[in-house]
């Protein structure tokens, strides 16, 4: 093999023939010129952007609901029909008041009674007896609500120790909702502040996590009892608002007699508060 020759062999190329003969030197200069990468355009960039946003938002709202699937759940049924409004509170209490019984005709003189036992089951009137709770309760008839009410010592509020506060706060929502420390109770002058969470941490203890859930289903005119120390206490709303974490006027006791209902909103969160204000009737 001659000198010119050994200056030769044979390449594959893919890009032109499938088999030619071409120069070494010619091979090497090919292998030292990379392709020239442009880099992402403006229209790659916006849909990564894009693509990147949709998966996060995709997975909040997974994450999101199945953290508050409780307080949803119990929305859900009840804009579907599930859970309907109670027709006043001697419904959710399973008994009359004694003024509900006279007005309704219920309440008779004494009567002769038939001997046949079954016949008298017919004959005899409702006993007109008030039943009363023998701890502080709230009924809220319009979202099927008979709650407990957990009453907080005021100590941590009055040294302004905040953290103990919002702990003792927290804890006693485990039981019910809270009266607010230092505010007024049923049948004192002032204002009642009652709050309980809309939505929590599914892992927390305690069966009220979501027992205001519904709450912004509550409509002025709507009617609100409070049960304190074995004594009813009627009231009617008159507002329905949102305010900011901020405005704690709606805590003060200045501006009449009211109860004050308070829990957080948009459900599953503590951007805002939602207040429901009621008067003694």
């Amino acid at each position: 093999m001659n000198e010119q020759e050994d200056k030769k062999i044979y390449a594959i190329h893919i890009d032109q023939e499938p088999v030619s003969v071409v120069d070494k030197n010619d091979v090497l200069d090919k292998k030292e010129k990379k392709p020239e990468y442009a880099g992402p355009t403006l229209g790659d960039r916006i849909w990564g952007m894009f693509r990147f946003i949709s998966s996060s938002a995709i997975i909040f709202i997974v994450i999101f609901f199945a953290m508050n699937w409780n307080a949803y759940s119990t929305i859900i049924m009840s804009k579907i029909g599930f859970l309907k409004p109670s027709a006043g509170e001697e419904t959710m209490l399973g008994t009359g008041t004694g003024d509900d019984l006279q007005s309704s005709g219920n309440v008779q003189d004494l009567m002769d009674l038939s001997k046949d036992p079954e016949i008298q089951k017919t004959q005899i009137p409702q006993l007109a007896l008030d039943v009363m709770p023998p701890d502080t309760r709230i009924v809220i008839p319009r979202i099927n609500k008979n709650v407990p009410v957990v009453t907080v010592s005021s100590e941590a509020l009055m040294n302004r120790d905040w953290v103990r506060l919002e702990q003792e706060i927290q804890e006693a929502l485990q039981d019910g909702v809270v009266h607010y420390p230092s505010t007024a109770f049923p049948g004192e002058e002032g204002n009642v502040v009652v709050t309980g969470h809309s939505s929590y941490f599914p892992w927390d203890p305690g069966r009220f996590k979501d027992v205001f859930a519904l709450l912004h289903d509550v409509q002025v005119g709507d009617k609100i009892y409070m049960y304190y120390n074995q004594k009813r206490y009627d009231f009617e709303v008159y507002e329905t608002k949102v305010v900011l974490p901020s405005q704690v006027d709606v805590l003060t006791q200045e501006g009449g007699d009211r109860l004050t209902l308070i829990t957080c909103t948009p459900v599953g969160t503590n951007l805002k508060r939602l207040v429901i204000l009621a008067k003694p009737i």
